[in-house]
C-alpha cells in the first residue's frame, strides 16, 4: 500500500528541492490572494460603509456596499486576467527567475496599498491594491509552472506539475485560518491580514536569487549552452547532463523547423483544431466550474444556510483543509490512472453534487429550513469532486 503513495526518486536533488520551494512561493501568493477577501467580508464592509459616511456625511444604500464588496472581489481576477496574458512575453524577455523576481515587486507594492487602505480611509486603495496583487497572481501563474516544468528532470515532471496546486491550496488555507475572528478576522485586524500577501513576495526575493535560470530558456531561448549545462549540473548535482542537453536540442530543432503561426491560423488550421479544443474546453471547465465563487463567498453561503457568522467561517476552514488533503490524494494518481479518466470523475461528481446544492440554497419555506444544512455537506462534496 505504502508503494502506491511514492514517486520515483531519480533526480530529485536537495538544490532542485529547494528550487522548487522557493518557486512555489509565487502559487502560495496566488492562493493565499484568492482565500484572503473571503472571511472578512463583513468587515470589510463595515469599513466601507464608514468611509462613506465619513466622505458624504449620509448612509450607503446596502446594495452600494455589495457592489464596492464585488468589486474588489473581482478586480482581482481582472488583475489575472492581464498578467497571464502577459506570461510569456515577460517570461522570454527576462526569463522565467528573472520575471519571477520582478514580478515580487508588484506582490510588494499591492500588498501595501491593501493593508494601508484603512490607515488612510480609502477603499479605492482597496481596489488598487487587489488589482496589483491581481497583475502579480497572474504572472505567478505562467512563470512558476513554466520554471518548474523546465527545471524538472523528465521522469519527475508529470508529478512535480501537481505541486503548483499543491501550494495554492496551501496558501488558501493559510489565508482562511488567519481569517478567523480569533486572528486577524476583526474590523482592526483584517488591513494586516491583506497586506500579509507581503510575505510570499519578500520571502521569494531573499530564496531564489541563488537559484538557477531556467535551462531551457537558457540555451534555446539566449542561445547560452555553456550557462545552460552550469544550470543542469547544480539542479542534477551530477555532471552528466548530455541527456537533458540533447533533449533540449531537439526541442530547439524542432522549434526552429516549424515557421511562426499567427493567430487566425492556429484557429483555422485541421491539425492545431482537436488540441486548440480540448485546451480551451479543460480550462472553462476548471473556470466555469463554480469554484471561484466558493473561494470568493463561502463564508457568505454557509451563513445563508443558517450557520452563525463564526462557525461559517470555520467551515470555510474546512473547505480549505479538504481542498489540501484532496491534492495530496490525487498527486500519486495523476501517473496511474491519467489526468482525463480523473479529470472526467471530478467533472461527473461535481455536476451532481452543484444540482443539489443549487436546489438546497433556493429552498426558502420555513418547515423545509433544516434541509438548507444539506447544503452544507453537499458543498463539502463539491470540494472534493472539485
Amino acid at each position: 500500500m505504502m508503494d502506491f503513495f511514492k514517486f520515483p526518486k531519480q533526480g530529485l536533488t536537495f538544490f532542485l528541492t529547494y528550487t522548487i520551494l522557493a518557486s512555489m512561493l509565487g502559487m502560495l501568493q496566488f492562493g493565499y490572494n484568492t482565500g484572503v477577501i473571503n472571511a472578512p467580508e463583513k468587515n470589510i464592509e463595515n469599513f466601507m460603509k464608514d468611509v462613506y459616511r465619513s466622505r458624504y456625511a449620509t448612509e450607503i444604500q446596502e446594495e452600494s456596499v455589495k457592489l464596492l464588496y464585488s468589486l474588489a472581489v473581482s478586480i482581482f481576477a481582472i488583475g489575472g486576467m492581464l498578467g497571464g496574458f502577459s506570461g510569456g512575453l515577460i517570461a522570454n524577455k527576462f526569463g522565467r527567475k528573472g520575471g519571477l523576481l520582478m514580478n515580487n515587486v508588484l506582490g510588494i507594492c499591492g500588498a501595501c496599498l491593501m493593508g494601508f487602505t484603512k490607515f488612510f480611509q480609502s477603499y479605492e486603495m482597496l481596489f488598487l491594491g487587489r488589482f496589483i496583487i491581481g497583475v502579480n497572481c497572474g504572472l505567478n501563474t505562467s512563470l512558476v509552472p513554466m520554471y518548474i516544468s523546465e527545471i524538472a528532470p523528465l521522469n519527475l515532471r508529470g508529478g512535480l506539475g501537481t505541486v503548483n496546486q499543491l501550494a495554492v491550496t496551501i496558501g488558501l488555507l493559510i489565508s482562511q485560518i488567519l481569517g478567523i475572528e480569533q486572528i486577524l478576522g476583526t474590523d482592526e485586524g483584517w488591513p494586516l491580514l491583506l497586506g500579509l500577501a507581503i510575505c510570499p513576495a519578500i520571502l521569494q526575493l531573499i530564496l531564489l536569487p541563488v537559484c538557477p535560470e531556467s535551462p531551457r530558456y537558457l540555451l534555446i531561448t539566449k542561445q547560452w549552452e555553456e550557462e545552460a549545462r552550469k544550470a543542469l549540473r547544480r539542479l542534477r548535482a551530477s555532471n552528466q547532463v548530455e541527456e537533458d542537453i540533447e533533449e533540449m536540442r531537439a526541442e530547439q530543432r524542432a522549434q526552429q523547423s516549424e515557421s511562426t503561426i499567427s493567430m487566425m491560423e492556429l484557429i483555422c488550421s485541421p491539425t492545431l483544431r482537436s488540441p486548440l479544443i480540448i485546451g480551451i474546453v479543460m480550462q472553462l471547465s476548471q473556470q466555469l466550474s463554480g469554484i471561484n465563487a466558493v473561494f470568493y463567498y463561502s463564508t457568505g453561503l454557509f451563513v445563508s444556510s443558517g450557520l452563525s457568522d463564526e462557525t461559517a467561517k470555520f467551515m470555510t476552514i474546512g473547505i480549505g483543509a479538504i481542498m489540501v488533503i484532496m491534492t495530496i490524494v490525487i498527486m500519486p494518481l495523476m501517473d496511474r490512472m491519467g489526468r482525463r479518466t480523473l479529470h472526467l470523475y471530478g467533472l461527473g461528481g461535481m455536476f451532481i453534487f452543484s444540482i443539489f446544492i443549487t436546489i438546497s440554497f433556493l429552498i426558502k419555506v420555513g418547515q423545509f429550513l433544516n434541509l438548507k444544512f444539506y447544503g452544507v455537506i453537499i458543498l463539502f462534496l463539491v470540494i472534493i469532486t472539485l
